[in-house]
């Protein structure tokens, strides 16, 4: 470990929330860079779970539907979109899982073009959405349009161009691509998308908590995300969704459960939508699953997004700089933008040793990530994760190389 490292997260000025997470100097743990698939539990959380138990669901018990729980996907819905994405009130609802939450944005979205056959596609994009996309296609009749994007880049306003047509009916993009980390260019895509006569949705999983998001400002239609990255809430903690506002009225939710309807306790014949982004709802609300993420959205709300993106960045260009000493030697390739402006929170090596080096790794307590066919994912979480792990794990890969 060199002195630059110790140095740097000396003069960090936002070191002391790293002691706020849960056995962030464990030496069981010797690195942790995988926070952009799985974020660290906070301490807060540990306080905030036995309360819960022992009050909200001991001695509340069902009586906490009246006090707050039924309320719960919405206002901390607003509580994320003020955060982290830019978002006015009454737009973004917590609830059901990544997936579920994509499949209803991108359905409702297309429903909003009937006229038009095609849905637009990039081929880097996770599966889940490809699938996704796959499937709502055959179930309406339309038709996969692929972007074809640069593998250590990822989808541009030309690529986007290319494909546009009055065919066009959704977009459907991540704004920060899973395994190159390249940040797509929000506000012109969208733009592009809607000059097109389309609307656009966003998958926001690998930027939310990490890079500034302005869904409001950059005119988004419809966007979802997960918690359980940079948010630290847990594995399996329901996602949000965002429908903007000027898309509420009219658009169809298309999973219809008894908990986005008017009145949900009359039980009444016939599905009648709730008014506004509630309506989005489906079913019962995981609240135990919302808890990891109020602990981290504290802390996200005495940082403030603009200073953990500063944190994301020098992180970021420190991994990099040890990957340009340590690793391209060795015949790794970096898999990811060195511009920081059109890159988000993980850096992505390749090397053909990589998926036999894993194990070896995780038995070492250095836990990256690894995506196929040869990329090992460098995670960095700006409020948990420290220069001096950082510069551990990639002296690891180095000597194992070696």
């Amino acid at each position: 470990m060199t002195a630059t490292a110790v140095d740097l997260d000396v003069r960090d000025p936002l070191r002391a929330y790293r002691d706020r997470f849960v056995a962030a100097d464990d030496p069981a743990v010797a690195a942790y860079l995988d926070g952009n698939s799985l974020g660290r539990p906070p301490k807060a959380l540990q306080e905030r779970m036995a309360s819960f138990v022992a009050g909200a669901w001991g001695t509340d018990l069902i009586r906490g539907w009246d006090k707050g729980w039924f309320d719960k996907p919405v206002a901390l819905g607003d509580r994320i979109g003020a955060a982290v994405l830019g978002a006015a009130p009454g737009q973004t609802v917590v609830g059901e899982s990544t997936t579920v939450s994509l499949y209803k944005v991108i359905r409702a979205a297309v429903d909003q073009r009937p006229g038009r056959s095609e849905i637009v596609v990039d081929r880097g994009n996770f599966p889940t959405d490809r699938y996704l996309v796959e499937g709502i296609a055959a179930e309406t009749g339309r038709t996969p349009r692929w972007i074809e994007p640069d593998p250590a880049g990822g989808v541009t306003l030309d690529d986007v161009r290319g494909v546009l047509s009055d065919q066009t009916a959704v977009v459907v993009l991540s704004h920060v691509a899973f395994r190159s980390a390249h940040i797509s260019d929000m506000a012109a895509i969208t733009r592009a998308a809607h000059d097109a006569g389309a609307l656009i949705v966003w998958d926001l999983c690998h930027s939310v908590g990490a890079v500034p998001i302005e869904l409001d400002a950059t005119g988004v239609d419809f966007a979802a995300g997960c918690t359980y990255k940079y948010l630290n809430g847990g594995p399996g903690s329901p996602a949000f969704l965002y429908v903007s506002s000027r898309h509420l009225e009219s658009a169809t939710q298309p999973i219809q459960g008894w908990m986005g309807v008017k009145d949900a306790f009359a039980m009444g014949q016939g599905y009648e939508p709730a008014d506004g982004i509630r309506r989005f709802v489906s079913g019962t609300p995981p609240i135990v699953g919302m808890l990891g993420m109020e602990a981290t959205l504290d802390l996200i709300e005495e940082v403030g997004i603009s200073r953990i993106r500063e944190k994301s960045i020098a992180l970021t260009e420190f991994a990099i700089e040890k990957y340009d000493r340590i690793l391209a030697p060795r015949g790794v390739e970096l898999s990811s933008p060195r511009d920081a402006s059109v890159r988000g929170g993980h850096i992505t090596i390749d090397h053909p040793a990589f998926p036999a080096l894993m194990e070896r790794l995780w038995a070492a307590n250095i836990i990256p990530d690894f995506r196929p066919p040869t990329g090992i994912r460098l995670g960095l979480s700006p409020l948990s994760t420290s220069f001096s792990e950082t510069e551990r794990a990639i002296n690891a890969i180095g000597e194992m190389l070696a």
